[in-house]
């Protein structure tokens, strides 16, 4: 049954001294601090309009925010540091201040912004370049001791979509695991997350490949995130655009959770919270 495929994937994490179960998948809800994010309803231009939406995903279950003042889309224009760092460190303070239960991710491939966020009272780095944008993002992660989400992506946010190729979209992504993963546990990281990176230098059918292949990474016993959120591997196929994409991505998360994620990242908590709710029952039924 599928309850017992991922008995040996780790379901623990280590925040701040603080043992997070993973044993039941969780939701990440998204707050982009950012005036360009692909999905214009959740674009955040205030420090109250922030701490609204926080309010409203830890409301409705989500048991991280991950925070993000860096456009990622694709052909998204590049930011200063220093930019990034004015849109997230005030934000980031009035969340510890006001809601202190609320888990911190922090989506920066820059290990400024990383080591600054987490000093100011975020709980875990989320790369999407898995170190390969600033080579000494692992280090920082490693002196600051906190979980990691790895990411595999190719090239930039501003070239990354420019005819992305694989000899197997899969088994690419697993050799690109493997070398990372070895990397981060020489340096002593102990908590690793993956992230197969849908949308990030794949085509629409390299997404759907590495869906249908996902299971596949319970190969290396780490917990699984999905951020396939409104993305236009649903859109497009659908012809349709991300202000209609709900419903796919909720199908698409019901298969990411059969396939053993333990994390979903998305706009809408509520609906992730139900596709958990529901799979779960049919797993332990």
């Amino acid at each position: 049954m599928a309850k017992d495929t991922f008995l040996n994937r780790k379901i623990t994490l280590n925040i701040k001294g603080e043992l997070f179960d993973l044993s039941t998948p969780c939701v990440m809800g998204i707050l982009n601090l950012t005036p360009d994010s692909f999905f214009g309803e959740s674009r955040i231009s205030s420090t109250d309009a922030a701490l609204k939406r926080v309010e409203t995903c830890l409301l409705e279950g989500a048991r991280f925010i991950d925070l993000g003042a860096y456009s990622s889309r694709p052909g998204a224009a590049d930011v200063s540091t220093d930019e990034e760092l004015k849109r997230i460190i005030p934000v980031i303070e009035a969340i510890v201040r006001e809601f202190p239960q609320a888990r911190l991710s922090i989506d920066t491939f820059r290990s400024r912004v990383a080591a600054e966020s987490i000093h100011a009272g975020a709980h875990l780095i989320n790369d999407i370049s898995g170190g390969m944008l600033d080579k000494e993002m692992f280090n920082t992660v490693a002196g600051l001791g906190v979980p990691y989400i790895l990411m595999h992506m190719k090239g930039t946010p501003q070239d990354m979509q420019n005819a992305p190729e694989y000899s197997h979209v899969g088994l690419d992504v697993i050799g690109y695991f493997a070398q990372k993963i070895n990397e981060l546990k020489a340096l002593g990281v102990q908590d690793i997350i993956l992230d197969p990176g849908f949308g990030f230098a794949k085509t629409l059918d390299h997404n759907y490949q590495l869906l249908n292949y996902m299971q596949n990474l319970d190969i290396f016993g780490l917990p699984v995130l999905t951020g396939i959120s409104r993305k236009s591997m649903i859109y497009k196929l659908l012809g349709t655009k991300a202000e209609d994409a709900l419903n796919g991505t909720t199908v698409i998360n019901t298969i990411a959770l059969l396939k053993g994620t333990s994390i979903l990242r998305v706009h809408d908590v509520r609906a992730a919270m139900e596709c958990i709710q529901l799979v779960g029952k049919m797993q332990t039924s």
